[in-house]
């Protein structure tokens, strides 16, 4: 009997993906269907409700329930979700596509899924804006109200990609036929919610936490990580693999960087790497509670937030993303409220004086004693080819992170923004 919390939703873990003969089927008449051309945000969504990680989403989100998931975080029935899971299609598309219908999804050639299509409706630049302002306006500097529109549309990838979204959504249920390149490339990281729950119950493990990382792992991220190994059963190490903005690390690199980090400086069997195929949407405190909601269905009950989760420059407050689980519906319905809680950590830092890692709550020493450690601006130096500071990553990471830039013949620049640079503290 597994001790783990149950997957979101109520109805265990709901997986529309096909496999044998049922998928050979599917794959035929999809042949003969209206081909749908699709993004690659709508792709890792598409293999995420294959696998079970966006139980209990059995397909893309009708009109009610985006503007539910907008104002309120709620779907139509009440069930917590709090990003838009939405397909977009041309207006000559939509014409060519009544209700009822069925069409296949498919990405540079290959095909993904099959849907029938139970609702559309128009998406008018007043209705993307309006999703913008609800899931990706914070409380930072760069989302006040005189700032927001004129910022967000050069600098928030989340925002551009709405905006830049098709005339129409449609809605409906979904059979995945492929989990495209990740099982492939990914082999023993790429990994379903079922086979992580397995892990977990081989283990015996019950309080699970996950550390969700866009960015190779710095000392910050291994002291979040210890922490969780210190007060829970193990520790989910729980990668993005989708798609970045330019200027991020690729998967490959991040995970051999973690992969080092572990083999050196951890008990290996309490701690578990693996990856999850989405794109970045840097929906920052929203993107926190999908990052929490998807991995309650892989058996997580305790998401570690930190410092400027999942954000981009300056749009969130620097623990919005801690702040914004006080304030989401609570049913006292366990099927459709979210179960897996927060682990709210401090601004972490290395500090001279006490001679090893801190937070705000447990070092009383000054600004001019710390290490201030980001992502941001540990990529920053490097792709600057810069001097990385003393206590701010490991040696042997370092080594490795340094093998990469050094080996790239483009460069992108790497913005810093206050909450990566320290000068918010």
């Amino acid at each position: 009997m597994s001790k783990l919390v149950a997957p979101h939703g109520g109805k265990g873990l709901v997986c529309a993906l096909l496999s044998g003969s049922a998928r050979d089927a599917e794959l035929k008449k999809a042949a003969g269907l209206k081909q749908i051309e699709i993004s690659a945000r709508a792709k890792g969504d598409l293999i995420m409700m294959g696998i079970g990680g966006f139980s209990p989403l059995s397909g893309f989100m009708n009109k009610a329930d985006w503007k539910g998931v907008c104002e309120k975080f709620q779907m139509a029935d009440g069930t917590f979700w709090p990003v838009p899971i939405t397909l977009d299609i041309s207006a000559a598309d939509a014409a060519a596509i009544k209700e009822g219908d069925e069409i296949a999804l498919v990405r540079k050639g290959e095909t993904f899924a099959t849907m029938k299509v139970t609702e559309k409706y128009e998406m008018t630049e007043a209705d993307k804006k309006f999703e913008c302002e609800k899931v990706f306006k914070g409380l930072g500097d760069d989302s006040a109200d005189d700032k927001f529109w004129k910022v967000a549309m050069e600098d928030h990838p989340g925002v551009q990609m709405v905006m830049a979204q098709k005339e129409f959504n449609i809605a409906g249920p979904v059979k995945v036929l492929s989990e495209g390149e990740y099982p492939a490339e990914y082999p023993g990281i790429y990994l379903t919610p079922a086979q992580v729950r397995a892990m977990f119950d081989e283990r015996g493990w019950a309080n699970v936490a996950a550390l969700q990382l866009r960015n190779p792992m710095h000392r910050s991220h291994e002291y979040l990580a210890k922490i969780a190994v210190e007060v829970c059963d193990g520790v989910l190490i729980h990668s993005l693999i989708g798609n970045l903005k330019p200027g991020d690390i690729p998967a490959p690199v991040r995970i051999k960087a973690i992969d080092i980090l572990i083999n050196n400086y951890f008990v290996k069997e309490n701690v578990i790497s693996a990856g999850y195929p989405l794109d970045m949407r840097y929906a920052g405190p929203r993107e926190g509670l999908l990052h929490a909601t998807f991995r309650q269905n892989y058996g997580v009950n305790a998401m570690l937030i930190g410092r400027d989760h999942a954000g981009v420059g300056d749009f969130y407050g620097l623990f919005e993303a801690q702040d914004i689980f006080d304030r989401i519906p609570v049913t006292g319905d366990a099927g459709k409220d979210l179960l897996c809680k927060p682990m709210k950590i401090d601004w972490t830092f290395y500090c001279y004086k006490c001679d090893g890692m801190a937070s705000l709550r447990t070092c009383n020493h000054g600004k001019e004693d710390r290490v201030i450690l980001s992502g941001t601006k540990l990529r920053k130096a490097l792709s600057e080819g810069a001097e990385v500071v003393d206590h701010f990553g490991r040696d042997e990471v370092l080594t490795h992170l340094r093998a990469y830039y050094e080996g790239l013949t483009e460069k992108v620049e790497v913005k810093m923004q206050g909450a990566a640079s320290g000068s918010k503290m």
